[in-house]
């Protein structure tokens, strides 16, 4: 499928995982996330995961982390890289193929998803993409009942 993230890192790019503390009694039942990131500086990480489950951050996003207990624990976003993070819910099984022909909007406006389960997909907006029409592309799949949806993160300038 194109329209999964495919990062191309450089040779010299390490990942390392960087850990989200999360609430527990959420929706998502977990205590914690971990998203890849690149290490640029001591304690200082950027973004290369799409967050399934973390609001406030999105794919890019420059972090600072604290090494507890062989974890880099996040502590705080640095600065911003300019994406959006948004979550879709497939209602069911028969969802597939009309999340297929309702991702394809999106995908025109140059977003990208990873998948966590059968049923839940991250969606990255890149800084380029038009973010009114993509919430509207995302409210149409809604619409259609091909899903429902969340914002996690919004990182595009709004007029």
């Amino acid at each position: 499928m194109t329209a999964h993230k495919q990062h191309n890192l450089s040779p010299v790019e390490k990942l390392v995982k960087v850990t989200f503390e999360l609430d527990q009694s959420d929706w998502h039942d977990h205590a914690t996330e971990t998203m890849w990131a690149v290490v640029v500086a001591e304690r200082t990480y950027v973004l290369r995961n799409v967050p399934f489950y973390v609001y406030g951050v999105s794919y890019a996003d420059l972090v600072v982390a604290e090494q507890t207990g062989g974890e880099n624990l996040f502590r705080r976003v640095y600065q911003r890289g300019g994406h959006s993070t948004y979550r879709i819910f497939l209602v069911d099984e028969e969802a597939e193929q009309e999340f297929e022909s309702a991702w394809q909007p999106l995908a025109s406006l140059g977003c990208t998803y990873e998948r966590a389960t059968d049923y839940l997909v991250a969606v990255d907006v890149p800084p380029e993409s038009d973010i009114y029409g993509v919430y509207s592309a995302l409210e149409k799949g809604l619409e259609a009942g091909a899903w429902d949806f969340e914002e996690g993160h919004c990182g595009h300038a709004l007029s």
